[in-house]
């Protein structure tokens, strides 16, 4: 079964700007078109659609993201460039979540101090407090 650019866009989520953008940088060169000129997606293409989606909000380069759709379409002889690629993008990930997590606490700091804050109706309970992971509003080393 194949897809016009819009029902490709409605059942991957992705616009259909961006799927012609994806198309114009050559992310999409197995993509066939009819006689009109119209792409059509078929359920392979949007498999490979949704992989390319993950790699673009892990992060990844256009550039790069055209070279592994190259490999793809070159099939067996890129498998071990394409397992490298997706090694070295978990392990980039595993760094976005460490410091997701690391802000993560700060924020939480922040929901507790202001809760504390709130219930005491004033800020000045946490003067006197030390070593808190970072400044209040007014600069102060203990918020």
């Amino acid at each position: 079964m194949t897809y016009t650019i819009k029902e490709a866009s409605d059942i991957t989520g992705i616009p259909a700007t961006t799927l012609r953008y994806y198309d114009k940088e050559g992310i999409l060169p197995f993509l066939e078109r009819k006689e009109s000129g119209h792409r059509m997606f078929s359920e392979q293409d949007l498999s490979m659609l949704r992989i390319i989606e993950c790699l673009k909000c892990t992060g990844m380069s256009i550039k790069d993201i055209r070279q592994y759709a190259v490999w793809a379409q070159m099939g067996d002889s890129t498998l071990e460039q394409r397992y490298n690629l997706f090694l070295e993008r978990r392990e980039a990930v595993m760094a976005q979540i460490k410091e997701l997590e690391d802000q993560l606490k700060v924020i939480d700091y922040k929901c507790k101090y202001y809760e504390e804050a709130i219930a005491a109706g004033t800020e000045d309970i946490h003067k006197h407090k030390t070593g808190h992971c970072c400044d209040d509003e007014k600069g102060n080393k203990d918020a």
